[in-house]
């Protein structure tokens, strides 16, 4: 396993990568950020989920300088959500060196990224459509790009992107290194490279199995109306050690986290926009156990190495498959037991299928526990503070006390009072989350049109939010 020290990366990169909670390269990012950095085409075979942004964004950065006023990066990505999650990504990456990447779509307005691209990102990060409407326009250059990727070419080719992605190519100088990564190579993505890169290296990455033995994986089937409620009674039944709440969008984690405080829990955020500062102090809160509760979004919590994790919530369910891997195998390390729940709306079981065939395993169902069952939790949860005063601490300065109700009360009364008013009974404020969007399976003859935005008004509603 190698560690990005060793990769020969400069210390700008370096820091941001280690900001970002990235110790050691994953099996893809090994093989590709060296030959990258040497200049060569790659063709890199690896499923999403395995690291594969940061393997080719972090040559892409380390190549770009700050003052440069042109594109000189691009990444053409299947999907709005990808392409969003890619320049995240890249930002994160670029931030110490001070290299930017715009994310340009369907479904967002053209004249906001119109005056996104006036501030002169040096990289694109743009859907098939959207970018050639913009090179239609002149608003988007290609002329002076050195890098481009096509990340996850096969999902391009079966949403019937190949031709634009031709067009887009031939638009930008010959001199240039190409990168090409897709989880499978049809015979399609084998002529597209034939035609437009230069003798690539083909890196193979095998899907990680998935194995979490130690961790029980279930889902809840809850409305989403409902899902702070339940998540909260779990919290009580559960009582988990250290837990990780994953939410989809950083507007959901700021709203959670807030929630989950108000209501007594001890909990901080983490996601793209706080500050290398802040992260470190969520991040050292969490690792330490001063806070219980961190609830992050999928890009940023990858990296992170926190082994006593023993609980995931996965409050949103993951957009892609992989983000399912990789935020169970945040619990259930070293030989410990760990717990996974996933909630599910009723519009999102097609997506909890495809989740189930990705990682072959069936995911069991659970029924909702009620507001009965969370007060035992909490009462448990005082009995076991109880048991811990008694067996650690030295408790005779109370013994006088204790004789003199005992004389007055029965055992049995007295320990319930105590009982009652040490737990934290849950209360029912009024909490309101912004609603995230369901996953819904969109058919093959209107996928290319949802993905870039050419869609009736109800969609275009939702892909605007």
């Amino acid at each position: 396993m190698a560690i990005f020290k060793e990769l020969g990366l400069s210390n700008p990169v370096l820091k941001a990568i280690s900001g970002m909670g990235f110790e050691a390269a994953t099996p893809i990012q090994g093989q590709v950020i060296p030959p990258a950095l040497d200049g060569h085409d790659i063709i890199g075979q690896a499923q999403t989920g395995t690291g594969k942004t940061a393997a080719f964004g972090i040559p892409l950065v380390e190549k770009i300088d700050r003052e440069e006023a042109n594109v000189k990066g691009l990444v053409v990505a299947p999907t709005r959500e990808l392409a969003v999650q890619v320049a995240e990504e890249l930002n994160s990456i670029g931030q110490v060196k001070g290299v930017r990447a715009l994310p340009i779509y369907g479904g967002q307005d053209i004249g906001r990224q119109i005056r996104a691209l006036k501030n002169k990102p040096q990289i694109i990060v743009g859907t098939p459509g959207r970018l050639m409407d913009h090179m239609r326009r002149k608003t988007v250059k290609l002329h002076k790009v050195a890098m481009v990727i096509l990340d996850e070419a096969d999902e391009m080719l079966n949403m019937g992107f190949i031709e634009d992605i031709e067009t887009i190519l031939r638009d930008i100088p010959g001199e240039r290194q190409t990168m090409l990564f897709s989880a499978t190579m049809p015979r399609p993505i084998q002529d597209l490279a034939r035609r437009f890169m230069k003798n690539p290296q083909l890196l193979i990455t095998k899907s990680k199995e998935v194995t979490v033995p130690n961790t029980e994986q279930y889902y809840l089937e809850v409305q989403e109306r409902q899902k702070y409620e339940v998540l909260c009674r779990i919290l009580d039944i559960q009582a988990p050690g250290l837990a990780i709440v994953f939410g989809r969008t950083k507007k959901r984690v700021n709203e959670l986290y807030e929630a989950l405080n108000r209501r007594g829990y001890s909990a901080e955020g983490i996601h793209g926009d706080l500050t290398q500062v802040k992260r470190d102090s969520v991040m050292h809160n969490f690792r330490r156990g001063i806070t219980e509760i961190l609830v992050a979004t999928d890009v940023a919590a990858r990296g992170l190495d926190i082994g006593d994790v023993t609980h995931i919530y996965n409050f949103d369910i993951p957009q892609d498959p992989e983000n399912y891997v990789h935020r169970i195998g945040r619990t259930g390390r070293l030989g410990k037991a760990g717990i996974a729940v996933t909630f599910v709306t009723p519009r999102e079981l097609d997506q909890l299928r495809i989740i189930e065939k990705t990682t072959r395993r069936k995911i069991a169902r659970k029924l909702v526990p009620s507001i009965g069952e969370a007060l035992e939790g909490l009462q448990q949860v005082t009995a076991d503070k109880l048991m811990r005063v008694i067996e650690e601490e030295d408790t005779r300065q109370y013994s006088k006390m204790a004789e003199t109700l005992l004389q007055e009360n029965d055992s049995v009364t007295l320990l319930s009072a105590a009982l009652k008013m040490l737990t934290k009974e849950p209360d029912t404020p009024v909490v309101h989350l912004t609603e995230e969007a369901s996953f819904k399976k969109k058919s093959p003859k209107n996928l290319k049109n949802y993905k870039e935005g050419r869609t009736d008004k109800r969609k275009r509603k939702y892909q605007s939010r």
